[in-house]
């Protein structure tokens, strides 16, 4: 009997965790190992220099400064559309909710000719803008838009499965009993969500890092100001400095790999305490 309750549909353990390994190891372990043997080619002193010179110190600033903004933006107003999409209903609403993909299938190089007509000073928008002083294309401020514009589908896709098996009865049995929408919201809405977000938040920052081709017709591509890290890697590799390259994307994966693990552990710890909280 025992032996039935434990028969798998898939192979066993060993063979399943076989082929992910090896899976893996081909397609994310392999290629990223190359990168740091061929970065570990360079002596310690043009390491440094490839890695530390100021315009590459300043495109990682603009580079997870703008991710970082770009994906707490969306986690915000992608938890906003997500409870619009799961909780009312409109004319439209399927529209809306298959124009929330539309990032996932744009060109990315579209998406960045797009933003960067309609934001320039003569575009529809940056014309409005204009007249304030406020400039979009060509600036940091253009890297955040277009950075927010592709990590928007992650935080919708993610929080908005959670509201729909949240269902709205909860809600209203909690406000039956006495509680207000602030209670409502942080002691049954905002736990069960939380893992959700903060899912969404990493995968919009891990995608708003590595973004190249919606970025680099938007930014300006100015040294110091608005060059992102991508570029600087591409830089490289047109002037066959595929060393100097690879230094610059090895730190790159050793500061996105900190991020992602610190995230993962404020999800660990933030879990914990909203779970007590219940």
């Amino acid at each position: 009997m025992k032996n039935k309750h434990n028969k798998n549909t898939l192979p066993g353990f060993n063979l399943s965790l076989g082929y992910a390994v090896l899976y893996l190891s081909l397609i994310v372990l392999i290629p990223l190992s190359a990168t740091f043997f061929k970065a570990f080619t360079l002596s310690w002193a043009d390491f440094w220099q490839a890695v530390a010179s100021p315009r590459v110190v300043a495109s990682y600033k603009l580079t997870f400064g703008a991710s970082l903004i770009g994906a707490l933006i969306n986690v915000v107003f992608g938890l906003l559309t997500a409870w619009v999409l799961t909780r009312y209903h409109f004319f439209g609403k399927k529209f809306v909710d298959a124009f929330v993909d539309f990032p996932f299938a744009l060109p990315t190089a579209v998406a960045g000719i797009a933003l960067s007509a309609i934001y320039s000073t003569n575009g529809w928008i940056g014309s409005w803008l204009e007249p304030f002083g406020i400039h979009v294309a060509y600036t940091p401020l253009g890297v955040v838009v277009a950075l927010t514009f592709i990590g928007l589908p992650f935080v919708v896709r993610t929080v908005q499965p959670v509201l729909e098996d949240l269902g709205a009865e909860v809600e209203e049995a909690a406000a039956s009993l006495g509680a207000n929408r602030w209670q409502v919201f942080y002691k049954i809405i905002l736990p069960a969500i939380w893992p959700a977000l903060i899912t969404g938040f990493a995968l919009a920052f891990a995608r708003a890092v590595g973004e190249y081709g919606s970025v680099i017709f938007i930014a300006g591509n100015m040294p110091m100001v608005s060059e992102i890290t991508p570029l600087i890697i591409i830089t490289k590799l047109e002037q066959y400095d595929y060393a100097g390259a690879t230094a610059v994307a090895a730190v790159m994966l050793v500061i996105s790999f900190i991020l992602l693990f610190a995230i993962n552990g404020f999800q660990w710890w933030s879990n914990r305490r909203f779970g007590n909280a219940r």
